[in-house]
């Protein structure tokens, strides 16, 4: 996996080619799957084995793919990986679905691979994407739930004009927080801050015909969500539909999202979270 070398032949229906970030399983190997009946899929993860039963799942469906091993919070890694899908034909659709949850890692971590890493596929595939591409950032519900006063939303322009700046100050406000608060804000600022940025790119990108949006996943059935399902069940009580999520429903969403007919949607953050944050809004 990760070579260049004769790469074209891969690709030999000459599909357009997607991206799925975080592909090796949950919402991103259900994306691959549904995105894999019109493009030629590249998924991407930094687990190689997860990668591997991904490809095997993914080619036992008949779906024409490979498997690029990217650490998204690495600039030159997400650089490789674009270098790498534009050779491999017309790249139309990027769903960078790579994240890490509160459990997953320290704050630091989880800036750097959610915030960062968001900065680092968009600048990335902007530079290889032509018209009718989409990138389609994955965010979170969570970004709904932290009040205004809370979130660093001043340190956001930042993350395009000084990306060291921008993370400084995000870092800055988590460690305001006690230490054990803080893998979760780290969780909260930067998810709320992937919807801002993905309508700040729609808008810097739009003169070149690429399209970009977010949406921001509830709580679904895949690995990462087993790891939150007690805070998830709890909420529940405010869901309108009272069941977790399945992951090809969302996966469902960003097809039709990145879909060329939908030329005209961008600049937008999509909620798909089953009532939930509307539910605790009405709650209280």
């Amino acid at each position: 996996m990760g070579e260049t070398s004769g790469t074209k032949e891969r690709n030999k229906s000459g599909k357009k080619v997607c991206v799925i970030t975080g592909g090796g399983s949950g919402m991103g190997l259900s994306a691959a799957r549904l995105m894999g009946e019109t493009h030629y899929a590249i998924i991407c993860g930094r687990t190689v084995q997860k990668l591997e039963s991904a490809i095997a799942d993914l080619q036992a469906r008949g779906v024409e793919c490979e498997a690029f091993p990217c650490d998204v919070s690495s600039r030159m890694s997400v650089k490789e990986l674009a270098r790498h899908a534009a050779e491999l034909g017309e790249v139309q659709a990027v769903i960078h679905s790579a994240g890490m949850s509160p459990h997953m890692g320290d704050a630091e971590k989880i800036m750097q691979v959610n915030a960062m890493g968001t900065i680092n596929i968009n600048e990335e595939f902007c530079e290889i994407m032509h018209e009718g591409g989409c990138i389609l950032d994955v965010s979170s519900m969570s970004a709904y739930m932290a009040p205004e006063a809370i979130l660093p939303t001043g340190a956001y322009k930042y993350a395009v004009s000084d990306k060291d700046a921008f993370y400084k100050k995000m870092m800055a406000r988590v460690n305001l927080f006690p230490k054990k608060l803080r893998s979760s804000m780290a969780y909260v600022t930067s998810k709320n801050f992937v919807v801002w940025y993905a309508k700040k790119c729609a808008n810097l990108y739009g003169s070149k015909g690429i399209r970009v949006l977010s949406v921001s996943p509830g709580n679904f059935n895949t690995p990462m969500g087993e790891a939150e399902k007690d805070e998830a069940v709890a909420y529940l009580k405010y869901a309108a539909i009272k069941r977790l999520g399945d992951p090809d429903e969302i996966a469902y969403l960003f097809k039709v999202c990145v879909d060329e007919r939908n030329s005209y949607l961008t600049g937008e953050d999509i909620l798909c979270d089953g009532g939930i944050v509307s539910g605790k809004k009405i709650h209280h």
